[in-house]
């Protein structure tokens, strides 16, 4: 792609008009764009409306996809963003622990619960866990600020 210098006064005639596409700004646009939507995109994973708890615990890696267990205001059950009674959540979880029969490790469950919940809700459910087999329970909570939150030491 060659480019023409400034027009000469010896030639007499101005510039040519150029017939290729500016690459650049649309570079550009596409970058701001993918970095929107990269940004973007884990905040579309949760599907249940829950006020979580602020921690400063840091959080885990996961490997593999973690069935998100859900547990919203008005104590209903979710198991990702399908809704469940309280009926069939043991045989819920008999499915999903014999699904994972043959891995070496148990599979990750995510427990949100929102802060409004009664605690024997929350254990209760966990206790249906438990029972299950399903021990590695991670509980999700937001961060809060360091500022926010004493450590006891006065």
């Amino acid at each position: 792609m060659a480019m023409s210098g400034p027009p000469s006064a010896r030639r007499g005639r101005g510039r040519a008009p150029m017939a290729d596409i500016n690459v650049t700004p649309l570079v550009d646009v596409m970058l701001v764009l993918l970095i929107i939507f990269m940004v973007t995109a884990p905040l579309l994973v949760t599907g249940v409306p829950v006020n979580l708890p602020e921690t400063r615990a840091k959080g885990l890696d996961a490997d593999a996809k973690p069935t998100i267990l859900s547990i919203d205001r008005d104590g209903g059950l979710f198991i990702d963003d399908v809704q469940i009674s309280d009926a069939d959540l043991p045989d819920r979880f008999a499915e999903i622990a014999s699904a994972h029969a043959g891995q070496p490790e148990p599979p990750q469950i995510f427990l949100r619960a929102d802060t409004a919940l009664d605690y024997g809700r929350v254990m209760r459910v966990m206790g249906e866990l438990n029972r299950a087999g399903l021990n590695k329970v991670s509980l999700v909570s937001t961060g809060s600020d360091a500022a926010d939150v004493s450590d006891g030491s006065e």
